[in-house]
């Protein structure tokens, strides 16, 4: 295993557990509230965006490199 396919496998981990915890913080808001609103689910897309955009674009953007 090169230096490269650990860099690789370490930005996979890191957005599978990025992933997950955010997945867990979206159900435990989904599954506390009685109604669910327009407004819940603008939080949680814009949460979304926040969260995985900046590490696509630093790690996945630019063909990869970084």
């Amino acid at each position: 295993m090169n230096k490269n396919d650990q860099s690789k496998t370490g930005i996979i981990i890191r957005f599978a557990l990025l992933g997950v915890i955010w997945l867990v913080l979206v159900a435990a808001i989904i599954l506390r509230t009685e109604k669910f609103t327009l407004y819940q689910a603008f939080v949680i897309v814009a949460s979304g965006i926040i969260v995985f955009v900046p590490m696509y674009k630093k790690y996945l953007g630019n063909d990869g490199k970084h």
